[in-house]
């Protein structure tokens, strides 16, 4: 009789792009970002995509020996954007089920580039911290400057007195994945790895 697999030391939930993008730093961060949770026992909560860089870093986590939870609308399953090779794939019939299924599933959340979705999701997992619904990590990776304007524009909305710095600081911004990964993980408390060794 085999033993069951190990639990994972961590949950990353990762909100990223559908598409590649056109800067290939971003391929290579969702890359990295994937190999970092495999190396390091973790598992990745994603948007069960095959396509762009959520392909890239579930394809990555997977090589690397980590685990995948995908979860999916059943739309973008008839649309054959699914990623079969997950370790886990959870077909759900709405985006609010697959928002609520990611966010529960994670111990912090991870941004990279993306579009109207990446932003949608990081956006409402920072609202929901900021109302108390959930205590947990969320790091933005500003690959490239990919957010700078962005970032200036929250900066603005602080200056503008709509947002509090208190707010604003509920958000981990950082442009070196080598560190802000480590940085989420101990943030969230979690029995991890001693050694979050850089790759």
């Amino acid at each position: 009789m085999t033993s069951p697999p190990p639990a994972p030391a961590f949950s990353l939930c990762v909100f990223c792009g559908s598409r590649p993008g056109a800067d290939p730093r971003h391929v290579a961060a969702a890359e990295w970002v994937g190999t970092w949770i495999g190396q390091h026992g973790g598992r990745l909560v994603y948007g069960g995509g095959n396509n762009g860089l959520m392909g890239r870093v579930a394809d990555a986590t997977l090589a690397a020996g980590g685990t995948v939870v995908g979860i999916i609308p059943d739309s973008l399953v008839q649309r054959e954007w699914a990623k079969r090779e997950c370790t886990e794939l959870h077909i759900v019939q709405t985006m609010h089920q697959r928002k609520q299924m990611m966010a529960e599933r994670a111990d912090a959340f991870l941004i990279l580039p993306g579009g109207i979705g990446t932003l949608e999701e990081a956006f409402e997992v920072w609202s929901w911290r900021q109302l108390g619904y959930h205590d947990k990590p969320i790091g933005w990776l500003n690959v490239g400057g990919y957010y700078d304007t962005l970032l200036a524009f929250l900066a603005q909305t602080v200056q503008a007195g709509f947002v509090g710095q208190i707010q604003r600081d509920l958000i981990t911004v950082g442009d070196d994945p080598q560190t802000l990964l480590p940085q989420l993980i101990e943030a969230a408390g979690l029995q991890h790895p001693a050694d979050l060794r850089r790759i």
